[in-house]
């Protein structure tokens, strides 16, 4: 949304210059163009210094971020150029600025991208290999995606970044795989060098770098289908157990862009492999207990899925003043007052999957199934056990599962 209401104008004001380690001689005469004309230039003093000597008064881009943003905005009007790496749109930031205007207002000429560059350099076809941005984030975001054979185009902060992953990947089993160390990707100083991840002894990794990933070793693959093993989590019983998972999972179906509520979510093991099914997803665990709020906040990082938000406190006192989300499961603090808020609360259409293992919570459910329709469910499961010299049946508390739309 634009900042100032009916902001558009007959000409574009600003152009977003896409730059590239080749500097001026990378640009486009479109680019040329706009920083001749250009009464503001503003990006990172790196950018800055590849330019040609120009007119137009020069800002480096500030921290916080944001200063630079509404130092830009400050120029609406005038003819200006913010200098972004590569192509803009393409975890740059490009889109910090374009969301504060009117379509009208600006224009953008990217240049190929650090990761078109990398994978020209590598020979590996784009379309098939995963791209992550990393400066600021964690690098447990690749650990859905680390299998052998796998390949990953990343790119980090500085050196001792990709000394962090190396030391990441050699911790989880994964020390074998190749590092394609790429710096200065582009430019007059670039650099190319290929180390196994448990060798890397680089002390000289010049900034920007970025990492292409061939995946190897004997580490633990992190399945894609619903119902994880309880071992890939840490908890203290309070779990919804793997098959029982499955079953809930396929019931709250979740899909792209969706957001779900855990209540209850112990380990939070719903939650995560909700957020596991697609990287748009999102979702909001409610835990009362703080030892399980730290705990699922734990499994998620190491899961690599750190956007659950996870909330400490008791429903359904904790759902005041909220909208109903796509999805909700109540694994925990079933009640009939929750239940009555959830169907109060303004939203919708929204699925609720509610599990029990209690006669109580059991006839409650079944109350509400008789109200409001809906899908109930009962679920019996038992395992082979040691009987004796034998084996026998170890059934596990029946469960009863009801699954409605709100």
């Amino acid at each position: 949304m634009a900042d100032t209401p009916d902001a558009e104008t007959s000409s574009p004001w600003l152009t977003i210059v896409g730059i590239g380690e080749d500097g001026a001689d990378g640009l486009s005469p479109a680019a040329r163009k706009a920083l001749e004309d250009a009464a503001f230039i503003s990006g990172a003093p790196r950018h800055l210094s590849l330019l040609p000597p120009c007119k137009a008064e020069r800002h480096g881009w500030p921290v916080p971020f944001e200063e630079g943003v509404q130092a830009l905005l400050a120029r609406r009007g005038q003819p200006a150029v913010m200098l972004a790496s590569g192509d803009p749109f393409w975890f740059g930031a490009g889109a910090s600025i374009t969301r504060r205007l009117s379509p009208g207002e600006w224009t953008a000429l990217p240049a190929p991208s650090t990761f078109s560059l990398a994978a020209a350099r590598l020979g590996w076809p784009i379309q098939h290999i995963a791209c992550h941005g990393l400066h600021a984030a964690p690098l447990a975001r690749l650990r859905p995606e680390l299998t052998p054979g796998h390949r990953a185009l990343i790119l980090l902060r500085d050196g001792p970044a990709v000394r962090e992953l190396a030391r990441y990947l050699t911790e989880i089993g994964f020390g074998a795989s190749t590092l394609h160390v790429l710096e200065s990707i582009g430019g007059p100083r670039e650099r190319v060098r290929a180390v196994q991840a448990n060798a890397l002894n680089f002390e000289d990794i010049a900034h920007p770098v970025a990492v292409g990933l061939t995946v190897a070793g004997d580490g633990t693959t992190l399945p894609c289908a619903s119902g994880l093993a309880d071992d890939w989590f840490d908890h203290d019983g309070q779990i919804t157990k793997r098959p029982v998972r499955a079953l809930t999972l396929s019931a709250l179906a979740p899909r792209p862009g969706e957001t779900l509520w855990d209540i209850g979510a112990g380990s939070g093991s719903i939650a995560i492999e909700w957020l596991l099914a697609h990287p748009s997803t999102q979702a909001l665990a409610f835990e009362a207990d703080a030892r399980r709020a730290a705990r699922a906040r734990s499994n998620a990082a190491a899961l690599g899925v750190d956007r659950l938000m996870v909330t400490e406190g008791c429903a359904p006192d904790v759902l005041h003043d909220r909208s109903r989300p796509d999805a909700i499961f109540i694994g925990g603090g079933l009640s009939q007052s929750l239940l009555e808020m959830l169907f109060s609360l303004p939203g919708g259409p929204t699925r609720l999957v509610a599990n029990a293992v209690t006669l109580e919570s059991e006839a409650l459910l079944a109350h509400w199934h008789a109200e409001k329709g809906g899908d109930l469910l009962r679920i019996e499961l038992a395992q082979a056990a040691p009987l004796g010299s034998r084996r026998g049946w170890r059934s596990a508390y029946p469960l009863v599962q009801w699954s409605v739309t709100l």
